[in-house]
């Protein structure tokens, strides 16, 4: 069984932290070097000075002095939040995407309760972990999706509401009764992972090696999928080379790709492929691939010279990756791309 409960959160108190808008950020993972400086200049009490700190035994010493100053606060009861982040996707749609707050027992893999759906890199996985050890607290939310549909209505006014670049998030205090009926309907829920592979398997390792009960927790925002803001864009393939892959030329197409296409040399070609898009890149075995979530970069790249090709990806469709992590498999890296991403800064997880 999934096993949830609410928390103590541990967030800012703007009187000592300033504007909320300041102190927000993305995940660790897609903030680029020049925007990390970017949001370290915003405050210093920026979340990045954790996330991304020079080291962890620094960010273990912010965070401290962080919480003796009064900058972040200990909710003085657990609770779970109900968060709605609102936005524009790539596609230029307007939408809502719901979900609640909770720390969720970390279970391995095998147990079938959380499901990954995509391969990780020993890389990122280090450095998270070394972060956690320093500072025994959750900094960022994974994301996870329920196989459920779940409607919260007369909220008032939000607890927190913050728009960062352009993605308004807005979280609400759930009463206890909410939040035990919740706890109680995910008693047989199976999780996917959407987002915060590494960040799972952070928390798992962390959990094996320290062995207390406060460790195996984690943050987790759980999203029903059964609703028209969860949305899935896909994430291109720029190649250095194709190795003779091919396919019979096409018009340019518009925003629904009629299959997956490849484009090189100014033209467009339509490749015979089985399966979801990233699954069938993967078997042409194309060589020195990067990634980008945008099309017309990824068909400036192949312009300016930069690449050999660019194979052009339809979103993977939902029920595509809860098949495939149903049968105990993962896709490629970066076989999803899941819009927003969550808020970094917004509630942290003290172990």
């Amino acid at each position: 069984m999934a096993t949830v409960r609410p928390f103590r959160a541990l967030r800012y108190a703007e009187a000592a932290a300033g504007p909320l808008a300041t102190l927000v950020a993305p995940p660790y993972d897609v903030v680029s070097p020049s925007e990390r400086e970017a949001y370290l200049a915003q405050s210093p009490h920026n979340i990045v000075h954790l996330t991304l700190a020079e080291d962890e035994e620094a960010a273990a010493r912010e965070l401290a002095a962080w919480r003796k100053t009064g900058v972040l606060v200990e909710e003085p009861e657990p609770a779970y939040w109900w968060l709605s982040q609102r936005y524009v996707g790539p596609d230029g749609v307007e939408r809502e995407r719901e979900g609640f707050v909770a720390a969720l027992r970390v279970e391995a893999y095998e147990n079938r309760v959380v499901l990954p759906h995509e391969r990780t890199h020993a890389g990122p996985k280090e450095g998270r972990l070394r972060l956690l050890r320093a500072t025994r607290t959750q900094l960022e939310p994974i994301f996870l999706l329920w196989d459920a549909t779940i409607e919260v209505d007369g909220l008032g006014e939000p607890d927190l509401a913050v728009d960062e670049g352009g993605v308004v998030s807005r979280l609400w205090r759930l009463d206890p009764a909410f939040g035990d009926a919740l706890t109680g309907e995910l008693a047989d829920a199976q999780l996917l992972i959407a987002d915060g592979h590494h960040r799972y398997e952070t928390a798992l390792a962390f959990h094996a090696e320290d062995g207390t009960e406060a460790s195996a927790w984690l943050l987790a925002v759980i999203v029903p999928t059964d609703q028209e803001g969860l949305t899935i864009f896909p994430t291109h393939r720029v190649a250095q080379a194709v190795n003779g892959v091919s396919g019979p030329p096409i018009e340019e197409p518009g925003a629904e790709l009629p299959g997956l296409v490849l484009y090189r040399q100014g033209r467009y070609e339509l490749l015979d492929a089985e399966g979801p898009d990233p699954e069938a890149v993967e078997r042409f075995a194309p060589e020195g691939v990067s990634y980008t979530p945008d099309a017309a970069e990824a068909v400036g790249a192949v312009d300016r010279g930069d690449a050999e090709a660019a194979f052009l990806l339809r979103p993977t469709a939902i029920e595509d990756v809860w098949a495939v992590a149903g049968r105990g498999e993962v896709m490629p890296q970066k076989s999803t791309f899941f819009y927003p991403k969550l808020t970094s800064g917004l509630l942290l997880l003290p172990l």
